[in-house]
Order: C-alpha cells, then structure tokens, then sequence
C-alpha cells in the first residue's frame, strides 16, 4: 500500500533523486502523523476558544499537578517558545482568567504561572477531548501496531540526541 508520502518521494525522485532518501521519507511521515493527530485535536481546542499554543500552555501546567505552577522560563522551555512568544500567550491566558501570574517572594526577580480554577478546569477538559479525538483518529490503527511506531519513535528520537533536560 502507498501513502501520500510515497507520492511525495516519486515526485522528488524524478527530480532531484539524491534528496529523496530516509531522510525525507522519515521527515515527511513524522510530519504527517502529526498533521493528522493536529487535525483532530485542532477542531476540539476550536470549541474551547483556545489556540494550540495555549492549550500547550494549560496541558504543562495541568501535567504539573497541585498548585499547577511553573516559571515562565520553564515554560517557554518545555514548549520550545521564544520568551516573548511564550509572554504573548500568557497574557492572553491571564484575560481569559485561566492563568495567574505571581511574584515569586523567594526570588523578587522571578515569577510564577499558575492555573486559575476555571484554568484547571478548562486544561482537563481540552486535555480529555484532545485525547479522545486522537483516539478515535488512531481507532482503525491495531494497538501492537501503535505501540511499536511509538517504541520506534522513541529509538530515532534517542539516537537523534533528544532526551530530556
């Protein structure tokens, strides 16, 4: 069976065969899985009123556990942000009153994002129909299959020198 991407290497095949390796068969597949994983959590942030760096944002920090907290720095981090992007998206999230910005009284030049109630409940309920909507996108996917992909993923992201800070 072919996929998409399959026609992507043909096209680049009769062009410019040196380009159309594993390097860009790798590229493009992983570009498309999250395309289409992106596809369906994108519609359920829609009817939460949420971008996806923002729900980016409140899923961290819901990952987080109680008080829900993290510096702004720690966030921009983890979220692969720019600091100014990631201010961007906190003073939207801080209007909606999702988030809360503290002045951390240990260090007067640090501060704290945290979640607000209606932020907390807001983050599980994108968080949880995030989820099912990649779910039901990956139902016709057989689970030993989907298990396999992501143990492959993991070694190519390993070997590529991404492990964790």
């Amino acid at each position: 069976m072919r996929d998409v991407v399959d026609g992507i290497l043909d096209a680049w095949r009769g062009q410019l065969p040196e380009i159309a390796g594993i390097e860009l068969e790798l590229s493009k597949r992983a570009g498309r899985l999250y395309t289409l994983l992106s596809e369906a959590t994108d519609t359920e942030l829609a009817r939460f009123g949420l971008t996806k760096a923002e729900y980016d944002v409140l899923a961290v920090l819901r990952s987080q556990g109680k008080p829900y907290r993290l510096r702004p720095t720690d966030l921009s981090a983890r979220l692969l942000l720019s600091s100014g992007g990631t201010s961007n998206v906190l003073r939207r999230l801080a209007g909606a009153g999702l988030i809360a910005r503290e002045a951390d009284p240990a260090d007067a030049r640090s501060s704290w994002v945290r979640l607000t109630r209606e932020g907390v409940d807001t983050a599980e309920a994108a968080v949880r129909a995030s989820t099912e909507a990649q779910r039901t996108r990956l139902r016709s996917l057989p689970p030993d299959t989907a298990r396999a992909a992501a143990d492959v993923l993991r070694e190519v992201l390993l070997a590529l020198g991404d492990s964790p800070a």
